[in-house]
């Protein structure tokens, strides 16, 4: 899609206009999302458009937590100037198996693929499941036991991938972000460079309140030291342009089967913290979206949006659609809001 010079002068606020556009939405709403007495069900809405670390980057104190009695969700997606969307995603607002009735959780995930979609896409159809298969937590809060089931989801996923793409003769990869809320507490994982940021309420020294962007996950890239280091022990280079072998940037994604035994891995960072009253959303989205926002403008302007419309579904539209057609973005572009409501 060529990107188009044009802007409305009321914004993207109107859904009709919109609809016209080649940017994909889809929207959830999850009522009394941790009402434990509420019943589960596996549906799920989805779209095609080292060790376990557990560091805690917005573990706060002196904080009330207030249960989150409803959470509305909305993606959208645009291939921006590519010939196709390698991109998928994942809105699942009742997350938990269908066996469980004292327990709820959602989960919401992009992955972004390259080279192709299909890696994208089979992680898209089965990291959740594999998840759940591994032992996320069905019926009381456990974090270690949740962090250890996305571990073991994650290597999962990966190896029947592997094990798909020989048999299919494809190399596609796909990075990743995920967010799985369980009861009050919120897991990220991620591989590569898709991100995660949350908007959390914060008070000046004027007594105004803003809102702080707090990144929620750690890029994985060969050109990073860490990253580099490991790379070189498995036998893989970091060429001069900083990709591996010359050619991959990311270090850790799911597939790339060429380039498993020089050092890319599938191995997720995992932390998870308290949802406070404070937290008001979290934005996921594919490197794409993070080329042309930085964490504190994409609050800023989903804040923005969200006070003008009301609308999850516009405002994620919007963030997508002035990533793609205002500030130029050439990849696909894909992005996913969380709003909690306390």
């Amino acid at each position: 899609m060529t990107p188009h010079n044009h802007k409305r002068e009321d914004g993207c606020n109107h859904e009709d206009d919109l609809s016209s556009s080649n940017t994909k939405t889809k929207r959830i709403k999850s009522d009394k999302i941790a009402d434990e007495s509420s019943h589960s069900d596996s549906s799920a809405t989805t779209g095609v458009g080292v060790a376990c670390k557990t560091h805690d980057p917005v573990a706060v104190s002196n904080t009330k937590v207030t249960r989150i009695m409803d959470m509305d969700a909305a993606a959208a997606e645009d291939k921006g100037c590519r010939h196709s969307m390698e991109d998928a995603w994942v809105l699942l607002p009742h997350a938990s198996s269908p066996h469980s009735t004292n327990f709820r959780c959602a989960h919401f995930a992009i992955y972004d693929g390259h080279g192709g979609h299909m890696a994208a896409e089979f992680a898209q159809k089965n990291l959740h499941a594999n998840v759940l298969a591994a032992g996320l937590p069905r019926e009381l809060m456990d974090i270690k036991a949740a962090k250890k089931a996305i571990f073991q989801g994650f290597q999962r996923t990966d190896e029947s991938l592997l094990k798909e793409s020989e048999k299919g003769n494809w190399q596609d990869g796909a990075t990743a972000v995920c967010v799985w809320v369980l009861g009050q507490t919120a897991i990220v994982a991620n591989i590569g460079d898709a991100k995660a940021v949350l908007a959390r309420a914060s008070t000046t020294n004027e007594g105004e309140t803003t809102l702080k962007s707090i990144v929620l996950t750690r890029e994985h890239k060969a050109i990073f030291p860490q990253e580099r280091s490991r790379i070189q022990k498995a036998g893989g280079t970091v060429g001069p342009n900083g990709r591996l072998q010359g050619r991959l940037e990311v270090s850790r994604a799911f597939g790339d089967r060429q380039f498993k035994k020089v050092g890319v891995i599938s191995t997720p960072d995992i932390h998870s913290f308290q949802l406070t009253d404070r937290d008001q959303f979290i934005i996921l989205g594919c490197d794409g979206l993070w080329g042309v926002f930085g964490p504190s403008d994409a609050v800023e302007f989903v804040q923005k949006k969200l006070k003008e419309t009301s609308s999850v579904t516009t405002t994620v539209r919007c963030l997508v659609r002035e990533a793609i057609r205002e500030r130029r973005c050439k990849d696909n572009c894909t992005a996913i809001v969380i709003v909690f409501k306390h």
